[in-house]
């Protein structure tokens, strides 16, 4: 069986007869477990789900996946890729997994992650860095590290990732797949690890639009648990998906993003590809100006770790996860469990979120952050009143070499600049391959769109993918 087959190839195969769900879980596991180790992708594999797979119903009924491992699955082991939950395992389901059961995927492990999903590159796991499968030198981008660099090996056809400012779309470009960040509010939290509450999202990592599009429709939908859960129905998002771009199409280009200092040349080239082949498709591109948008990444840091330092503050030791019991005081059993279960990167965080929210520097920093970040919603809203899709690229720059950048995480942090705007004001963005480095190396851009426009996100991104052939190619070595 061809390894990077897609969901909706797979699922005409298994509907045939043509193969069996023991047969699809069997041949995924194998996979899994040969090359987890040069790629560190997977914590877990679900030997007692491979020996004996559910045999659902639904849409992705038999199609296996890999949940990140901020993803509750019950009875699992559920780290967030530290140490201090390392003997953690969930009481429950969360809704993602639920939902995904109930659409018939399997779930066949943990993926790895950035410790707490705090990192951009996979590199910050409690377990070891993931590796590219592209290039097993460089990272493949992250926090949902290990999720993207397993879909891009053909280890499963699709997996479950978070985003908080860019964690999803980061693996998608820098491993040649497509992911969605979806409208705040759209998918379910609940049951998942939080970093930043009023900006984490689960979103799907896959081969395809239409791949991504089948996975989104089966985790849409309110959720009573969840009260930042929006008022929407299930939607099937694969409706409409016919490979035509909508009639009179009005695309902007973000001037700020693509003149920005820093910005790759070769990955200007691959973006301006992807432009042109807009304006074969029909499509009235403009350039615009978003004035804010120089200070999305400054909004991101502050807002993200003010509220990493109170999501954070639960884990004492007191009340689950790993403690140390051989303080001589409770102070010391708190600040010994914090000190060697939490890594450098989440400390760093949990440091400067405290700071800004600190009684001097509140005011200064994390009350102006969220007036900005109104203005900067208001900068996205005007402009979606004269264009109906933003461009960018996705990433600036190529993913490094591991542990090349790690002292330096100023330079990390900014490869996100292009990310996290979107993620600050809850509005919906999608990354799709556009070309390859001289290096082979993959490149991807991505659209925006207003709030609940993911539908039609799905339909330009599709039309566009149609057209090319980037998604088609997979890495060498993992046929």
């Amino acid at each position: 069986m061809n390894p990077f087959i897609t969901i909706k190839e797979l699922k005409a195969k298994l509907d045939k007869k043509e193969m069996s769900v023991p047969e699809v879980v069997t041949f995924y596991a194998n996979r899994l477990k040969k090359y987890n180790e040069p790629l560190n992708c997977a914590l877990e594999v679900f030997d007692d789900v491979v020996q004996n797979p559910p045999q659902g119903s639904g849409p992705l009924a038999g199609i296996p996946t890999l949940l990140k491992d901020n993803i509750c699955q019950k009875g699992r082991t559920t780290s967030a890729g530290s140490k201090i939950l390392s003997n953690y395992k969930a009481p429950y389901n969360s809704t993602a997994a639920d939902r995904m059961n109930a659409a018939g995927a399997i779930s066949l492990g943990r993926g790895n992650m950035d410790e707490f999903a705090m990192g951009g590159s996979g590199e910050f796991s409690a377990y070891g860095p993931t590796k590219n499968p592209w290039d097993t030198t460089r990272v493949p981008g992250g926090s949902s590290s290990g999720p993207g660099a397993a879909v891009a090996a053909g280890l499963v056809p699709f997996s479950l990732g978070t985003e908080t400012g860019g964690s999803v779309r980061s693996p998608a470009t820098w491993c040649n797949l497509v992911a969605m960040y979806p409208t705040y509010g759209h998918n379910s939290r609940y049951g998942v690890l939080a970093f930043t509450s009023s900006t984490d999202q689960v979103g799907p990592i896959s081969r395809t639009v239409y791949d991504n599009a089948m996975i989104m429709s089966a985790l849409s939908g309110v959720d009573k648990n969840d009260s930042t859960s929006l008022q929407i129905k299930p939607q099937d998002y694969t409706q409409g998906l016919d490979g035509k771009m909508p009639p009179g199409l009005k695309v902007g280009i973000i001037k700020d993003a693509v003149d920005a200092e820093g910005i790759d040349p070769e990955v200007r080239a691959a973006f301006d590809g992807a432009v042109d082949q807009l304006k074969k498709m029909g499509a009235a591109i403009s350039y615009v100006e978003l004035p804010n948008l120089k200070y999305g990444i400054a909004l991101y840091f502050i807002i993200s770790r003010a509220e990493t330092a109170s999501n954070l503050y639960r884990y004492d030791g007191s009340l689950y996860g790993k403690r140390d019991d051989n303080a001589a005081t409770l102070m010391d059993m708190y600040l010994n469990t914090r000190e060697h279960g939490f890594g450098k990167e989440v400390k760093r965080r949990i440091l400067v979120g405290n700071y800004v929210l600190s009684a001097g520097h509140k005011d200064a920093y994390y009350n102006k952050a969220q007036h900005l970040r109104s203005m900067l919603r208001a900068d996205f809203e005007n402009t979606f009143k004269h264009v109906d899709v933003l461009i960018s690229p996705t990433c600036p720059i190529f993913p490094w070499k591991i542990n090349s950048l790690i002292d330096d995480p100023i330079a990390m942090w900014l490869a996100d600049y292009f990310l996290v705007p979107n993620c600050i004001i809850g509005t919906p963005a999608i990354s799709i391959p556009c070309g390859f480095s001289k290096t082979n190396l993959p490149i991807g851009f991505q659209f925006f769109g207003p709030r609940m426009s993911e539908q039609l996100l799905y339909k330009v991104a599709h039309a566009f993918q149609e057209s090319t052939d980037y998604h088609t190619k997979t890495p060498k070595g993992y046929e």
